[in-house]
């Protein structure tokens, strides 16, 4: 095993460790997660009651950067790829974008958590893990990974920096609005990003150049 793939593995059993301390604790009530998570509730709803404008920035917000708009425009890219035969391009994209909904759907289906009584919005499905946060960071992850080596090296930071930006906000925004505990949120980073991981190494991606492929990989591409 190499060392890039050693690294990747430990990433990927990190974060699904983290993501089944998270399940375990609210499933046997751990005392300091169910603290945790209500303290942050209740500090937002009392926030939201007498706000109604903030609410509703945040409710726009985590639609617009939700995960149903980025695989909307992912699936344009993907349209693109395939008339431009970037074959693995689009590969990637529908695996990692599209098909992290269907991730979602199972592991909330597995956990079978309520979302909390006192959400501000509607919201469909069940809470753990956040779905939002999974989707965003998958596809913000999925974007960056074959847009960064697109790039010049001076604004690579940030377009990372943004992607993280985007990724926290939406996350905390899922909080703001209480249709999600703080640790759904943590589990569902947890386990986007365990699944990103394993389909950048069953399915990587080529770049938006494909500067750094040799002719031999690129009539494989096609």
């Amino acid at each position: 095993m190499t060392p890039d793939n050693r690294r990747l593995l430990a990433g990927v059993v990190a974060a699904l460790a983290v993501y089944g301390l998270l399940w375990a604790g609210w499933a046997q009530d751990w005392g300091w997660l169910t603290r945790a998570d209500d303290a942050a509730l209740d500090a937002a709803h009392r926030v939201g009651e007498s706000h109604s404008g903030w609410v509703t920035a945040w409710d726009v917000f985590c639609t617009v950067l939700g995960p149903g708009a980025f695989r909307l425009a992912v699936l344009v890219l993907i349209v693109l790829a395939l008339l431009r035969r970037r074959i693995r391009l689009a590969v990637f994209l529908v695996v990692t974008v599209e098909l992290s909904g269907l991730v979602t759907e199972i592991a909330k289906h597995l956990a079978g958590r309520a979302r909390p009584d006192t959400a501000f919005v509607d919201a469909w499905g069940l809470s753990f893990p956040s779905g939002h946060a999974l989707g965003v960071l998958v596809a913000v992850a999925a974007l960056l990974s074959v847009a960064v080596p697109a790039v010049a090296p001076s604004r690579r930071a940030w377009l990372i920096a943004l992607g993280v930006v985007i990724v926290v906000t939406v996350g905390v925004g899922r909080v703001i609005l209480n249709v999600h505990h703080p640790s759904d949120v943590l589990a569902g980073w947890a386990l986007g990003y365990a699944y990103f991981l394993v389909c950048l190494r069953l399915v990587p991606p080529a770049t938006l150049t494909r500067r750094d492929e040799t002719p031999a990989e690129l009539d494989i591409a096609r």
